[in-house]
């Protein structure tokens, strides 16, 4: 193993062959315990080593499209010895942070964003006249996003030294879909495309064991892996014409149409080829692209036999790829009931059909895609486009149940208010991971919705505090003619049996799960939100074994919320503690904080939930709740304090 990006450049060919074995080792070995992103880091191993065999960094610039394949180049800039602790609490990122290393010259975590921040950084260059090399590293899959295409319609006309990777495996998380995912495979498969370009066959010739790296490429098989293409072509000829400009099979290709130079397919684990194609590409003097063919699980049986599940995944056997079997009794997972509810509402009603955004195992949506797959759809990473798609769907009498994570749907945000609230059009929105998730970090925690949705005229919004309440949420949202949102939280449930047949639920109307008791105790009233109905719960139980009077209440919706419920409770108790899975400003304990502005009610709110900062990843949920106060000890020392009893009491972060 290098020490340093330095190192990499000292060794030789067959060297950083070995080099690339002892990483798909590291790889597989230490990710057994904590889980991540094995896949597709095992898909570029030979890649990351190419790059930094032919770049240097920190003054030349990656940019990593979603960045969830950077362990190799974290293991490659002197972060070897911490890589065991990735995606865990004070650990290694599971993606690019620029606050870690000055080697990731741009976070990121959701896809489509690297060109556009690679063009800015060019430009950047540009304008001061400095002379590093700025390359971004995007998916096939970010290509179905349309951030992408916005920028490949800047790259020719803003600089003229650009170079772009697409890292071709032919999957996001599941299965690439769509017609971009199809255009790819003709440039695979079609053998006009697997050709040398003259001008970079002469370059290779030129460099040590030049003619080896030609007769690599050459030797590739059917063309699925062949070298580069365009021989005989006339300058700006495009590689989709024939030579004799009479056409080809197909329409242009596309980056050569947007102003940026098609070098490709190349095999994308031979070493040799890889860097002498970087290599010529550093003295290309206009935009280029090198397209890469890589395969997700390289090197590792059980991830090439199932991509998907080893595209991210918790703790495995690394020497038999089994994951730990769910012990009996275990609740099912939020995601699989959204998935199971939608297929029983859909046997029911013919018009609801169901949504995702390249995440079918993700979001449960598989279950509708097995049962019932002309009612589903997958729109690819496109997030804007889905949201927009439902609401045409709404427009002509369907109900679309559109799932996608909550940290996700923000890339959708004018869509919602444009193409769906404005027009109250009946789309259902099921966003899951709304509040942590714990190892991915802040670009993944979804904390924001409830803020981000309040504004909106319009809108109702659930929060389910149990799995039978989320199966109840969704059959009320295909009653309800407006747009519906319901957030729920990545994991787990909470064991509570779902019916056989969902039920109607009041739109605006909160539970009253604990009425006061009237013991002459302090009366406090505690609101729990979604999964933290179950703390509050707990930590009344404890304030009441020490003399309090406590009520409990599952709020249920976000807007509108339960005047009549909230006004009651806040004329008659001593304290309200408003408890949510969601940043303090703007979300529900806001909500409450306003109703009783405009009714004049003087009672104290505490309000339990995230600070106003952008939290970390940890290796549980429970390190960072409990680290921030959103727990039971918090909600207890909380009231205790504002009382005066300060006995174990503590101030955190988490409560205002």
């Amino acid at each position: 193993m290098v020490d340093g990006p330095e190192h990499v450049k000292k060794l030789t060919v067959p060297q950083l062959q070995e080099l690339a074995g002892e990483i798909r080792t590291e790889l597989i070995e230490g990710l057994a315990k904590g889980g991540g992103h094995l896949g597709p880091n095992l898909g570029v191993v030979e890649l990351s080593i190419a790059l930094h065999k032919v770049f240097s960094t920190p003054k030349d610039k990656f940019v990593w499209d979603v960045s969830h394949q950077v362990y190799v180049h974290k293991i490659l800039t002197g972060r070897k010895n911490r890589f065991r602790t990735i995606r865990q609490t004070d650990g290694l990122n599971g993606f690019a942070l620029r606050t870690e290393s000055e080697h990731d010259s741009f976070g990121a975590g959701h896809a489509g964003t690297a060109l556009s921040a690679a063009l800015g950084m060019a430009a950047a260059r540009d304008k001061r006249g400095t002379d590093e090399n700025v390359v971004a590293i995007f998916g096939d899959a970010a290509l179905t996003n349309g951030i992408s295409f916005e920028a490949m319609n800047n790259i020719g006309h803003t600089t003229k030294k650009f170079i772009g990777i697409l890292n071709d495996n032919e999957w996001s998380i599941a299965k690439n879909v769509g017609a971009i995912s199809g255009y790819l495979n003709k440039l695979i498969t079609n053998p006009r495309y697997n050709q040398l370009a003259k001008d970079f066959e002469n370059f290779v010739r030129k460099l040590p064991k030049g003619e080896l790296a030609l007769q690599l490429a050459h030797r590739a098989e059917g063309g699925l892996k062949g070298a580069l293409t365009g021989v005989g072509l006339k300058p700006n000829t495009s590689l989709m014409e024939s030579p004799d400009g009479r056409g080809g099979h197909g329409s242009p290709v596309l980056f050569e149409e947007m102003g940026m130079r098609y070098l490709g397919p190349i095999d994308g684990h031979d070493l040799p080829l890889l860097i002498s194609t970087l290599e010529f590409a550093k003295t290309c003097d206009h935009p280029i692209v090198i397209h890469v063919l890589t395969q997700k699980g390289k090197g590792y049986e059980a991830a090439l036999k199932q991509p998907e599940k080893f595209h991210g995944l918790g703790p495995y056997n690394a020497a038999t790829g089994e994951t730990p079997a769910t012990k009996p009794g275990t609740a099912p997972m939020y995601q699989d009931v959204m998935g199971q509810t939608c297929v029983k509402l859909a046997r029911k009603n013919e018009a609801v059909v169901g949504l995702t955004a390249a995440m079918p195992t993700g979001t449960g949506m598989k279950h509708l895609e097995k049962a019932m797959p002309e009612r589903y759809y997958d729109v690819g990473i496109a997030e804007e486009h889905g949201v927009i798609f439902a609401a045409g769907m709404a427009t002509m009498g369907l109900r679309p149940i559109v799932a996608i994570y909550s940290s996700f749907l923000q890339r959708a945000y004018d869509c919602i208010h444009h193409d769906v609230c404005l027009q109250d059009l009946p789309v259902i929105f099921c966003m899951d991971r709304a509040g942590l998730s714990a190892n991915d970090g802040p670009t993944h925690h979804g904390i924001f919705d409830i803020s981000y949705l309040r504004c909106f005229p319009n809108v109702i919004a659930m929060a389910p505090a149990n799995e039978d309440e989320l199966a109840d949420m969704m059959f009320t949202a295909t009653t309800i003619n407006h747009p519906t949102f319901i957030r729920y939280p990545r994991g787990a449930a909470e064991g509570v049996p779902v019916k056989d047949e969902p039920q109607l639920i009041e739109v605006g109307k909160a539970v009253v799960q604990q009425n006061f008791a009237n013991n002459g105790g302090r009366k406090v009233a505690l609101f729990g939100l979604g999964p933290m109905n179950a703390i509050a719960k707990k930590a009344a139980a404890q304030l009441a074994a020490d003399g309090y009077d406590v009520a409990v209440i599952n709020p249920r919706f976000t807007k509108p919320i339960d005047a009549v419920v909230h006004e009651q409770f806040g004329r008659t108790a001593d304290l309200i503690v408003t408890l949510e899975d969601h940043v303090l400003i703007g979300g529900y304990g806001s909500a409450v904080l306003e109703l009783f502005n405009e009714q004049t009610v003087k009672t104290s709110v505490v309000r339990i939930g995230w600070p106003d900062q952008f939290i970390e990843h940890a290796t549980t949920q429970d390190e960072l709740r409990n680290k921030y106060g959103l727990s039971v000890a918090n909600t207890v020392a909380q009231v205790k304090t504002h009382f005066g009893d300060t006995t174990s009491a503590t101030k955190l972060v988490g409560g205002a």
